[in-house]
């Protein structure tokens, strides 16, 4: 016989997992006890949220549940954050959570909170372990559901005392749950329904979403197109769907889209929505989508389809599959007067890369840093001003961009990036934030010392909450009302003080310098990039 916490060790050796992040507490600790008898290696995060945040950025990069652990009450509490982040992502996850003892639920005691009830809304299972002998079906089932259908997090509550019961352990084999059989083969009348309004398009357009990485179709999406000809536009969770330098690749629509990407959405005749929940950075008004095109929507969860955007042709299952059925059904087609219409409008699209005095052109710095990146450098970029200048500017090769795209989270990028590092040691792993942003979790850069992980990180630094500001500006009379960040840290000494160099630029012209010196840190390495308070997104 074996304790239960010594049983969810081994559970979590069973299914492959490598590396929890976590923070424990007393009512976490026999799990703790158990763990560092094992060869799993925890990551001590410096706060609760980040922890969720960081196994995000761990499942990204490796298509498997990320794995977090945290204590009752509020280390409960502080990870719903981290928790809805990975939910509105679709990003899957497996949360253990202590608990406090049985006989005392429901009474209010120290450190108790209904963490099952509190993440409800945005969760996609949950259990509260009561049974001691059904841990292993418990965590067999966790790790299926976070992984399969649409991806997404799942929580686990286990009571103190439950942890310390005796069982004799087994693990089940195989998942089967009567209430939840995800499909994944679409249906074939719907395909070929599909295939035949496509052929008859004149101006078909794929949208591409972050479904297309959680179907892992990366390859299919390209095929297909490259087969039909079909140009591809892509939402922000889907950038890297397809190679930058691909010819019908348009760019990211949406209100902080390129021009290209917008035309194509708004003059398609025949709109494929692979894998995205046409949200309302997507597309503003998606009333005006439906009405005025036909709809195609391939997704895994039928909940998202017609949801935001009326399909007339809808099409549940995995896009992977879907894509390799379509792709049958379909012939290599002429879209010729289409894409020329696309690619004068692509000639026409102008960035601004003109110098800046006595600041940094941010636009400017990324499309270098992008030149300058391995290619599969991974870019992880946080909320605000920094992302869209990072979605538009660097051009992922055969790396990946992580974003917080539905939930829009502060702080994301540097524990997402040290899951991410984790994950993908060989590769680049690059944290860009705002100053705002950077100080809602620099309190990781201690974590990235203590467990030695070499993430690169690039604070734009205005003094001022960005993207705000210049909502501020544009629909308030430029009342500014608290995005001012008096008061902030010298973040090169901060870096310091952590032991990590670091440095400033103030100027265009030192921009290739500096992007040299962080790429070619053996370790960690910060770069503080000063801009003009009043930048834009444009």
């Amino acid at each position: 016989m074996i304790s239960v916490s010594q049983a969810i060790v081994e559970c979590l050796e069973r299914e492959g997992v490598q590396v929890v992040f976590g923070y424990p507490g007393a009512a976490i600790c026999p799990f703790y006890d158990a763990l560092s008898q094992s060869d799993i290696r925890h990551i001590l995060v410096r706060t609760e949220q980040n922890a969720g945040h960081a196994a995000n950025g761990y499942a990204r990069m490796t298509g498997k549940p990320g794995v977090c652990v945290v204590t009752s009450g509020p280390g409960a509490t502080n990870l719903i954050t981290g928790i809805s982040t990975a939910y509105m992502d679709s990003i899957p996850l497996v949360i253990i959570t202590g608990q406090v003892s049985s006989e005392l639920l429901g009474r209010d005691v120290f450190q108790e909170v209904d963490i099952t009830g509190a993440v409800e809304p945005f969760i996609k299972h949950s259990y509260l372990v009561k049974d001691p002998s059904q841990i292993g079906r418990i965590f067999k089932e966790a790790f299926y559901i976070a992984g399969t259908g649409r991806p997404g997090p799942v929580l686990i509550d286990i009571p103190v005392d439950v942890q310390k019961e005796l069982i004799d352990f087994s693990y089940p084999k195989d998942v089967s749950i009567r209430s939840y059989k995800p499909s994944t083969k679409g249906h074939v009348g719907q395909i070929r329904k599909a295939a035949e309004v496509i052929r008859k398009a004149k101006r078909p357009l794929i949208c591409a979403g972050g479904g297309v990485f959680g179907a892992k179709a990366t390859d299919e999406l390209l095929s297909f197109s490259k087969k039909t000809r079909l140009p591809i536009v892509h939402t922000m969770m889907g950038i890297g769907a397809v190679p930058p330098d691909y010819p019908l690749d348009y760019g990211m629509i949406g209100m902080h889209g390129v021009k290209p990407a917008n035309y194509a959405i708004g003059h398609a005749d025949v709109l494929i929505l692979v894998g995205s929940r046409v949200g309302d950075r997507s597309v503003p008004n998606p009333d005006s989508i439906s009405s005025k095109k036909t709809v195609i929507h391939i997704d895994i969860d039928p909940a998202e389809i017609g949801k935001n955007v009326e399909a007339t042709i809808p099409v549940v299952g995995d896009v992977k599959l879907i894509l390799k059925q379509l792709g049958n059904e379909m012939q290599e087609a002429d879209f010729g007067r289409w894409i020329d219409d696309l690619n004068e409008v692509r000639v026409t699209a102008e960035c601004d890369l003109s110098d800046r005095i006595n600041a940094v052109n941010p636009k400017l710095f990324v499309h270098k840093l992008s030149e300058k990146a391995a290619q599969n450098s991974v870019l992880v970029a946080d909320v605000g001003q920094n992302q869209i200048w990072a979605a538009n500017g660097f051009a992922i090769k055969d790396g990946r961009f992580l974003t917080s795209g539905g939930m829009g989270t502060m702080g994301y990028s540097l524990p997402a990036a040290m899951g991410a590092k984790l994950a993908s040691p060989d590769r680049e792993v690059i944290a860009i934030c705002g100053d705002g942003s950077f100080q809602m979790s620099f309190m990781e850069l201690a974590t990235l010392c203590q467990h030695q992980i070499p993430v690169k990180i690039i604070v734009m630094c205005n003094n001022r909450l960005g993207m705000v500001r210049e909502l501020q500006a544009k629909q308030y009379e430029n009342n500014l009302a608290a995005v001012f960040l008096d008061g902030s840290p010298d973040f090169v000494k901060l870096a310091e003080a952590y032991r990590i160099p670091a440095m400033r630029i103030d100027s265009d012209g030192e921009i290739d310098e500096a992007i040299d010196a962080l790429l070619n840190a053996e370790g960690q390495f910060l770069l503080e990039v000063t801009v003009d308070p009043l930048e834009s997104t444009l």
